[in-house]
This record gives C-alpha cells, sequence and structure tokens, in this order.
C-alpha cells in the first residue's frame, strides 16, 4: 500500500451487503483518493444463501457478484495501488482467490492475491443435525499478514465486519494486537469499520432524518475513513456523491446492531461509551477518543441450520366486517388444517394488519392484510395441502374474497444460533500471494467480556410547561437491526436538551408501552451519554434470526422506525 500524503490511511467500501450496488467499486476507485477498498458481503441470512449455493455446487459459496465487478476494475485498482480487501470469500476463499487469479492472468493485470482461512468449522462436528454452515468470526491479523505480504487482493472467509478495517490499517501502522499500548488505536479502527461496512447507511441512508434535513439520497455516495496512527479517524466521502456525512448519519450507524458499551472482538474490545463524535467540515465527521481493551477468549460461531419449510398465505379483506371476516377465514382454514391427510403443520401463525381505511376512495386502501404462516419438518403439511386449502375458499368464504399472490409449495427455512468457542480451538491461516500458509495465533491476552456499569444519567430536565403529544421520532432518531433471533433499537437525541428529556423518558418500561410486541421479551437498555443515545436489545424478537423470516419485518429493519411513529407526550421546550 503507498503512503498518503497527510499520514492518515485512507480506506473506503464499496459493498454493505450481498446485492449492493455493482457499480460502487468502480465509483470508489474513479472518485477520490484510496489506499484500500474494503467490501462486506456477509450477513447471517447471507451466510445461509451461500451454503444452499455450496449444496448445488461445492465450488461455490463465495459471493459472486465479486468477479464481477472487477472485470473492469481489477486493473483500475492495481495500477492506482489501492488494495481490495473482502469478505466476498463467504465460504470458499480459496475458491474466490482462484477465480481472481484466473482473472488477472485473462486480463494481463499483475495482480498478487491472498486469502485467509480457518473460520469454516462445518466439518468439526458436535454442532447437532441439520447444521448447514458453522463459521467463526476471525480477526484481522490474517488481513495484516497477507498485506504485510504484499497482497493487491485479501480475500476472506468470515471475519468480523470491522476486521476488514483493523487488518489493513494494522498492516500500515505496524500495530500489534499483542501490545497493550495499540489497544486504543486498534479500538479506533474498530469503530471507524463498523461505521464503514454498512456502506451507504453512514452517507444518509436509511437515516431516520433524511427528510428534516433535506438529506438527498437518491444516490448516495461510499463511505471512507481517514484513519490515524492514534485510531481517530475521519468519515467523509468522495467529493461530488450523493448524500451527506453529518454527526447525526455517522450516530445512527454507529449504534446499529450493537448492544452494550463493549464492542467484542477478536482482536479488541472497543469502548463504544468513550466514542467522541464532532463536525470536522461540510461532509466531515471525526471519531476520537475510542478506548480499547483485551479481547474476549472466546470466539463466536454463526451457526446456520435447515430449520424445515414454511408457506405463506395473505388474504385480503375489504371494507366492512373486517374483524368478522378474517374470523370466518381462520375458521374455515383451521378446519381444513385439522383434518390435512399428512397431519396438522407444526406451527401455524395468524396476524391481521389493519391497513384499511374508512370510507377510503382507493379499494386497496380500504383493505386489511391477514397472513397465515405455516411452518414443519416436513413440506407435504405446509406445501400443496395448504395452498389447495386456501384456493378452495375463493367462492364459499367471505365477499370480496381473494389473496395477495397464488399459494405456492413449502419452501425451506434456516435457522441461526451462536455457538462460543476456545480461540486457540480455531484454525487462523493466511495464504500468502506466493502459496506459504502462515498460522495466526491468538492473542495473548484476553479479558471476559462483562456489562460495563451503567454511568450517571444527566440532570432531569425542569418540568414542562406544556407538553404535545406527538410522534417520538419528531424529536429522536433510530436505528434497528437483527443480531441472531435479537434485535436492538439504537436511539439518538440531536441536542443537549432532548437528550436529557430522552435518558430519563425512555425506560425499558416505556418502551414496552409503545411497541406491545416487545411487552412478553427480555429487554436491556444501554446508556451511551458521549453520543447522546439509548440502545436497547430486545432478545427473542426474531425467532430464529432473519433467515427463518419468523417475523413481519424479518430482520428488524423497521423497527426504530415504528417506535418513532409512536405518540409520546414531548415537552415544548425541546420541540
Amino acid at each position: 500500500m503507498s503512503a498518503p500524503a497527510n499520514g492518515a490511511l485512507r480506506i473506503g467500501n464499496a459493498s454493505g451487503f450481498y446485492g449492493d450496488r455493482l457499480d460502487a467499486v468502480r465509483e470508489m476507485l474513479t472518485g477520490g483518493e484510496l489506499d484500500v477498498l474494503t467490501g462486506d458481503y456477509l450477513a447471517e441470512a447471507t451466510m445461509a444463501i451461500l451454503g444452499r449455493d455450496r449444496l448445488k455446487d461445492p465450488g461455490l459459496g463465495y459471493a459472486r457478484t465479486f468477479p464481477r465487478q472487477l472485470e473492469d476494475t481489477l486493473g483500475l485498482a492495481v495500477e492506482r495501488g489501492v488494495a481490495l480487501v473482502t469478505n466476498a470469500g463467504g465460504l470458499n476463499p480459496a475458491g474466490l482467490a482462484e477465480r481472481i487469479r484466473e482473472l488477472a492472468d485473462r486480463l494481463g493485470v499483475p495482480a498478487k492475491v491472498a486469502h485467509v482461512e480457518g473460520d469454516d468449522l462445518s466439518d468439526r462436528g458436535g454442532w447437532g443435525e441439520g447444521v448447514l454452515t458453522a463459521n467463526a468470526y476471525l480477526g484481522g491479523a490474517g488481513i495484516t499478514a497477507c498485506l504485510n505480504a504484499g497482497a493487491d487482493v485479501v480475500v476472506t472467509g468470515r471475519v468480523t465486519d470491522a476486521a476488514l478495517v483493523t487488518g489493513a490499517a494494522a498492516a500500515h501502522f505496524g500495530w500489534d494486537v499483542d501490545d497493550p499500548r495499540d489497544r486504543d488505536a486498534l479500538a479506533g479502527a474498530v469503530v471507524a469499520g463498523h461505521v464503514l461496512e454498512c456502506g451507504t447507511q453512514a452517507t444518509g441512508g436509511n437515516y431516520s432524518f433524511f427528510a428534516a434535513e433535506r438529506i438527498d439520497v437518491r444516490h448516495p455516495g461510499f463511505p471512507l475513513a481517514e484513519l490515524h496512527d492514534d485510531g481517530s479517524s475521519v468519515i467523509t466521502k468522495h467529493p461530488g456523491t450523493g448524500g451527506a456525512v453529518t454527526v447525526g448519519t455517522v450516530t445512527a450507524q454507529l449504534l446499529y446492531e450493537t448492544d452494550g458499551a463493549r464492542y467484542a472482538g477478536p482482536d479488541v474490545t472497543a469502548r463504544l461509551d468513550t466514542a467522541r463524535l464532532r463536525t470536522d467540515g461540510e461532509d466531515r465527521v471525526r471519531i476520537e477518543g475510542v478506548r480499547g481493551e483485551a479481547p474476549p477468549p472466546t470466539l463466536k460461531v454463526g451457526l446456520t441450520r435447515l430449520g424445515g419449510f414454511r408457506n405463506e398465505v395473505v388474504f385480503v379483506l375489504t371494507g366492512l366486517d373486517i374483524e368478522t371476516k378474517a374470523a370466518l377465514v381462520r375458521e374455515q382454514m383451521e378446519a381444513r388444517l385439522d383434518t390435512a391427510p399428512g397431519g396438522r403443520p407444526r406451527e401455524v401463525h395468524w396476524t391481521l394488519a389493519r391497513t384499511d381505511h374508512a370510507d377510503a376512495p382507493v379499494q386497496e386502501e380500504a383493505s386489511a392484510l391477514l397472513r397465515l404462516v405455516v411452518r414443519d419438518a416436513e413440506e407435504g403439511r405446509v406445501g400443496r395441502t395448504v395452498g389447495a386449502a386456501a384456493v378452495e375458499l375463493a367462492l364459499g368464504s367471505h365477499p370480496g374474497f381473494h389473496v395477495t399472490a397464488p399459494p405456492g409449495k413449502g419452501v425451506p427455512y434456516v435457522l441461526f444460533e451462536a455457538a462460543f468457542l476456545d480461540a486457540a480451538e480455531v484454525p487462523h491461516t493466511a495464504v500468502l500471494p506466493d502459496g506459504r500458509r502462515i498460522t495466526v495465533p491468538p492473542p495473548r491476552e484476553t479479558r471476559p467480556l462483562t456489562p460495563v456499569e451503567e454511568p450517571p444519567l444527566p440532570e432531569p430536565p425542569p418540568a414542562p410547561r406544556a407538553t404535545r403529544r406527538v410522534p417520538l421520532g419528531t424529536l429522536i432518531g433510530a436505528r434497528s437491526g437483527d443480531k441472531g433471533g435479537s434485535a436492538n433499537i439504537g436511539l439518538w437525541a440531536r441536542s443537549e436538551e432532548a437528550w436529557r428529556w430522552l435518558a430519563h423518558t425512555l425506560t425499558v418500561d416505556a418502551l414496552r408501552e409503545l411497541l406491545p410486541e416487545v411487552a412478553p421479551l427480555p429487554v436491556t437498555r444501554h446508556v451511551l451519554p458521549g453520543l447522546r443515545a439509548l440502545n436497547f436489545t430486545i432478545d427473542a424478537i426474531l425467532g430464529g434470526g432473519a433467515a427463518s423470516r419468523a417475523r413481519f419485518d424479518p430482520q428488524a429493519k423497521a423497527l426504530g422506525e415504528w417506535l418513532r411513529s409512536r405518540h409520546i407526550d414531548i415537552p415544548e421546550e425541546p420541540l
């Protein structure tokens, strides 16, 4: 990697998930100066997709879009001295690395390709029945070894999302995960990596206040970090690209898919409660002050397991007597499921979404949706039997009977589970451009992960002179997401006055009252005063994880926006 003139390492991102914009690699390579370009392709649900690919063809298991992106950009990256670091290798990093070498030979590009392996523990055994994938979340040290050996492209399997950045930064600055003096710098890089990992979510995408702040998110630019040797960074984007980088957009991404103040990783545990954000110019936000601690002794292992088969039918109920119509459909379908030749499905779930409006001028606005979801280990119990039962009601049920789509066959679904192994039990190997294999040892010093004592709350606000009952989102931003079967909702205030109100008002009990679906579930509140933020973790709301599609919003992406839409009494002053 070439050394940037200002001493900062410029690390960009060109993918936040498998399916992100194909032209982003070219945009990032041509839009401005870069030293490293990363790409994050792996979500928990993606591992299940790649696992099914591998079942069909053992030579697959990687993100097939990445080689397509390199067709017209690999030469550009090598020519400009930009190192490419990606986890697009998925379940087959060696296979993707070989595919890139073949591409480089065909294009006549002298690219040195390396890869990192050892995360795939599918053959280890002991995971129980039906396991499709089992992958440990490795750190960035393997990436560091590959870059130190001169690699132009580094392909990994399952590493932590932030490892793409920490591995590159450690190679550039010479940081050592075993040197306590480098922990704060590594932790700062973890935070920068977490901000970059989801691409345009840091530049205005999925941002609560995009309309209020008039951010043009029709085609937001991808983010980059100017990372310094002390771990501080400036989050920005290439000049002239869409979207915006503000304290708000960065705060939103910083809260995404996290829980407590300790953000644990294989190389270091970053203290999110020490991060400080401030504006550093237009589309520039500086992150500094992040403290680091020794990493935990174990590595997380993500397991995807075949859960069985599911089917779904959505009945449309229009006009008057919605509740009575719903009850009739349920009674009719339940009777058929009870007497099905193969037996009743193991799980039967009904939900009624009252999307209807009285006296609606548009037919769709006069309609509610009654959703039936069935699951079973046997495809036959949820497939044609369920579809036929729904179709048979067409002329003998409520007036206006129809469904949103013809019922289909049962489709497989996948459950996500997390296990933990001692880091020393997980192989971590860097395969260098010349074929040499280097074993990457785990960190020598570790620290068990424990909750941080809740910090003192700010002074409570004075008693309001008057309040208004308005949506919570009038004042407060939110970002939510999935972590296995759990979800998090991060909320932040844009002013100190609003923060004082939020910290003392939105308790766990208040959250349960605002979100009745959450009421019976375990909920934990974390306070992050430095970000003027609260972070709630809600256990078990997603069942077996995003790939199991246990909920209408299977990845909890809109959970925060639902909360923002709920009405609450807010003092006039911060409004």
